[in-house]
């Protein structure tokens, strides 16, 4: 949310899609997600148009959401009897870009912390998978096993799939661990981990409970700083891209 927010500050169109039925993404850009209202529920099950249940944020007139509802905890059964389970996120997502006169420039879908038919659909929508890292030991201990998925999307369903970026977040300097785990990563994923690092801050904890990112809530704090360098990298990298393939 905090790199979203970020990129629609520095001019970027960017849409988010919470496909997390605790709906953390959609309270941290001031989005209603009630459970009376259509929401990404619908378009997973209903073959709702994004159209119709997408919202701007309180954060940035550059800056939308599709919201998630309680409802989408159940989606994971419901979707388990519908034809092309898995394409179901990546259809209405291509249908509403392609209906667009000025299409998003990043499109940021926020995950549940399992791999469930909801992570299913997300990976096969997906070009590129951006993880946060947590520089903590249980952090790096599960990114083999997710990383393990990702190949097997890449291989069965999203041939188009890679890891493009890592993100380490959490970091305190003061810990050797923080420290440890921060190397390993940067051993094991030299071109995908970011240079940009974001520390352990208050603010960056306290700014959903309002409803904001740690942009908005502390412009000028850490946490906020931070953010803003990881998406200039990102923006940065994305901008590269083009000009490498076309070397």
């Amino acid at each position: 949310m905090n790199l979203a927010a970020a990129l629609a500050r520095s001019g970027a169109r960017v849409l988010v899609i919470d496909l997390d039925p605790q709906g953390n993404a959609s309270t941290a850009l001031g989005v209603d997600h009630r459970s009376d209202l259509q929401s990404v529920y619908e378009v997973l099950v209903s073959d709702l148009p994004i159209a119709d249940v997408v919202q701007r944020s309180t954060e940035h007139e550059n800056l939308d959401c599709v919201p998630a509802t309680i409802h989408l905890a159940g989606a994971e059964i419901e979707l388990v009897s519908l034809v092309a389970r898995e394409q179901r996120l990546r259809r209405a997502l291509d249908t509403h870009l392609a209906g667009m006169d000025e299409p998003y420039d990043y499109v940021f879908i926020d995950c549940p912390p399992s791999l469930g038919l909801l992570t299913i659909n997300a990976f096969v929508a997906a070009r590129e998978v951006l993880i946060p890292i947590q520089c903590e030991y249980y952090a790096l201990e599960g990114l083999s096993q997710l990383l393990s998925n990702i190949e097997l999307i890449e291989r069965h369903l999203n041939p188009d799939l890679r890891l493009s970026t890592i993100l380490l977040t959490m970091y305190d300097s003061r810990t050797n661990l923080a420290q440890q785990v921060a190397q390993e990563v940067r051993d094991h994923f030299p071109t995908q981990t970011l240079d940009t690092i974001i520390p352990r801050s208050v603010r960056v904890s306290e700014a959903p409970s309002y409803g904001q990112s740690v942009i908005t809530y502390d412009f000028t704090s850490t946490g906020s700083l931070s953010y803003r360098e990881a998406a200039a990298e990102i923006a940065w990298r994305g901008a590269q891209e083009p000009q490498e393939e076309s070397n």
